[in-house]
């Protein structure tokens, strides 16, 4: 579980810091395609953020079932 935390947290680091360039890359289309690009790039941004909140989540709550003391038997 923390190794899939690890990689979505590098995804969602490595989308942020393209996000700043994109600009660059998109800057030779038309002004529609720029914003599709971007609109893209934001989504994606979005839901790999959505991912690794849910995956902390899911960890959490593994986490505190594994603490909880069960009854000798």
């Amino acid at each position: 579980m923390e190794a899939k935390i690890n990689r979505a947290q590098r995804w969602v680091r490595m989308l942020e810091e393209d996000t700043r360039l994109l600009a660059n890359r998109v800057r030779e289309l038309t002004p529609e395609r720029q914003k599709s690009a971007k609109d893209y790039a934001a989504r994606l941004t979005e839901h790999a953020r959505a991912q690794l909140e849910e995956l902390i989540e899911q960890h959490a709550l593994l986490d505190s079932m594994e603490s909880t003391p069960h009854p000798a038997d």
